[in-house]
């Protein structure tokens, strides 16, 4: 396998391929899920720490994705709790306390949905929010690797995972390390998870505006803000859902 570009395409393609041949069942699950969210009114919340903050983005406030949809971050206590900036610790993610400040401060109601991404599934604040979420009773969807999380010891007292907490579990089929390409002097290069994972989760997506459709509804989409009218289309619908999403500055 090349370190350039044709071998990150090869090796890339090898892991999509993956994803689309093994990953169908469980994004229709998590689909049937976001669509029953929305047919009922919820949000579906989104969270993720690092790098899986790029699956948050994908799903929540996006041109073509859905409108009730909320992005919750480490960066939570800081922008809605007055909390110091001092407090951003550079490893809060592997602190299970802040998941509870974050649920805390953000708008959720009974029959929300929750989001989870994480590609090694093992991060104290994951893990506790992925508990903390079913405890409080709502769906919840992950976002991981199976390869990595289950060749890795969870940093949650509990000892599990994210995928061992979730009601539907969406395999990113990553490696583990998450990079494709091997280096001469040990460790690898092209990490894969944010790719697949915007995938699984525009098929998600996909599969939820079908079952919405087959309800007889109208999906609740978001236009560009850069085309004309954007902006007019996407308030209105935003209006339904005041005080419960948040388009933060991040």
């Amino acid at each position: 396998m090349t370190v350039d570009q044709d071998g990150f395409v090869s090796a890339a393609r090898e892991i999509i391929d993956r994803l689309v041949t093994t990953q169908r069942d469980p994004i229709r699950a998590a689909a049937a899920l976001v669509a029953r969210c929305v047919l009922d009114g919820g949000v579906v919340q989104a969270f993720g720490t690092g790098h899986s903050q790029a699956l948050v983005m994908e799903i929540a406030g996006r041109a073509g994705g859905l409108i009730p949809t909320n992005r919750l971050s480490l960066r939570d206590g800081q922008f809605y709790g007055g909390d110091p900036v001092e407090s951003m610790d550079p490893f809060l993610e592997r602190d299970p306390a802040v998941a509870h400040r974050i649920y805390q401060l953000a708008p959720v109601r009974d029959g929300d949905l929750f989001v989870i991404a994480s590609n090694s599934g093992g991060n104290g604040s994951t893990v506790e929010m992925a508990a903390l979420v079913k405890e409080k009773g709502h769906p919840l969807i992950a976002f991981t690797s199976l390869r990595h999380a289950t060749a890795v010891p969870s940093r949650h007292p509990s000892g599990r995972h994210l995928h061992e907490v979730a009601d539907v579990v969406i395999d990113n089929c990553g490696p583990m390390g998450d990079a494709l390409l091997p280096l001469p002097g040990g460790g690898s290069v092209c990490a894969i998870s944010s790719i697949t994972a915007a995938m699984a989760a525009q098929m998600m997506l996909a599969d939820a505006t079908a079952l919405i459709l087959e309800a007889g509804k109208t999906p609740p989409i978001y236009l560009s803000a850069n085309v004309p009218g954007g902006d007019e289309h996407n308030g209105a619908l935003e209006a339904r859902y005041a005080g419960r999403i948040r388009r933060d500055p991040s």
